[in-house]
């Protein structure tokens, strides 16, 4: 008889079944590939996510809701759907008024989810509103393995204050706390079980021929991928003066410049991006910034672009260490040629992609740390 496979449960904002690909759908699929059970949760998702048009309600979620749905053997999708969840109101006297509503969050019914925490061997918490559930699943199984994967920082989302609370609160108590960049270990330093791991990448699928998407008629490919925050007089004024480069937009993205070079496609399934991303000549990282947009210099799309050896103009607050990487001051025409003129220019030959981590590597370093091998030798 084959043994009990281990089960991790992975708590998310995102919806399995989605177009959007995050880093928990391939942490979801490594470890499933490793031969684990797994339970993809997904939270921050109630009647509000409706009023709020989220882009998940246009999935099945009021009828997938509350149940184990399997999408394959040993993998499972449940939507922990409630009537509300924390979120930003938009000013500070509503969010003081909601406090007390949204503190209970985490004390709706766990329903089918209770019996499949109890017998979880990990935990693996994003950086959402369901770290909100830490201390009730905790209390279901104290002796699992918790790990807090940060994948964004809480404080530049539209997250409300008892979220970020919460983290503060809960974050001495996890076994491990990963971050993929060293700007985000900073938050967490004071702590010993942070570490720094870099986002994946889907080697095995990137490694594939793809045919090119583009036509001969442009003399540059650009590419943006992204849900959010383009900065949107970036691509007017670059489309204005390069006028024989094309930039492709990929994501929901609306008020794009009306240009014949400027392409705006919408949501595209992960698969179908792909090929815009091998092909292109210089990969846009050209995000609106604000005060921690720092944390944004080593995102996954920007992994996927340094795999695909792409050079990457991006805003100076993004300034990472990667040779491929060019910078433009926000608003200043001027950098902004400079820094697609020396991304055009850029061997792409001196980008290395040798050391890039798969997700499975990842998903391995989550659950076989040095300091989790102590835990359970002491029990």
């Amino acid at each position: 008889m084959n043994p009990k496979p281990k089960r991790v449960l992975l708590i998310t904002g995102h919806y399995f079944d989605s177009k959007r690909k995050a880093g928990f759908h391939w942490l979801a699929e490594a470890y499933w590939r490793a031969g684990w059970e797994v339970i993809f949760v997904t939270t921050a998702i109630s009647w509000m996510s409706w009023l709020q048009r989220n882009y998940r309600m246009a999935y099945p979620i009021f009828r997938e809701a509350h149940r184990l749905r399997w999408m394959r053997e040993r993998l499972g999708s449940y939507i922990w759907l409630t009537p509300w969840h924390p979120v930003d109101l938009g000013h500070p006297w509503l969010n003081r008024l909601g406090h007390g509503l949204f503190a209970r969050y985490g004390q709706f019914s766990l329903g089918t989810l209770a019996p499949l925490a109890r017998e979880a061997d990990v935990f693996i918490f994003e950086s959402k509103p369901g770290l909100m559930l830490f201390d009730r699943l905790q209390q279901l199984n104290p002796h699992a393995r918790w790990i807090y994967r940060v994948s964004d920082d809480l404080r530049l989302l539209r997250t409300h204050r008892v979220v970020l609370d919460t983290e503060s609160r809960i974050a001495p108590h996890f076994d491990l706390i990963s971050v993929p960049n060293a700007v985000l270990l900073q938050r967490f330093e004071h702590l010993p079980q942070a570490a720094l791991h870099p986002h994946g990448i889907c080697k095995s699928r990137f490694n594939q021929e793809d045919p090119c998407p583009y036509t001969d008629a442009w003399e540059t490919h650009l590419v943006f991928v992204g849900t959010a925050y383009l900065d949107r007089d970036f691509i007017e004024r670059a489309s204005a003066h390069f006028s024989t480069w094309a930039f492709h937009l990929i994501g929901p993205l609306a008020g794009t410049p009306r240009r014949a070079n400027v392409f705006a496609y919408g949501e595209m399934s992960f698969d179908a991006t792909i090929p815009y991303l091998k092909h292109a000549d210089i990969g846009l990282h050209t995000l609106i910034c604000k005060p921690g947009s720092a944390s944004f210099a080593d995102s996954l799309k920007v992994i996927q672009y340094t795999y695909c050896r792409l050079p990457i103009v991006a805003p100076e607050p993004m300034r990472s260490t990667r040779v491929n990487t060019f910078y433009y001051q926000p608003g200043d025409a001027v950098s902004m040629v400079q820094a697609l003129e020396a991304a055009r220019a850029f061997d792409r030959a001196k980008v290395e992609t040798e050391g890039m981590h798969s997700w499975a590597w990842l998903a391995r370093v989550l659950v076989e740390g040095t300091d989790w091998q102590t835990k359970q030798s002491r029990e």
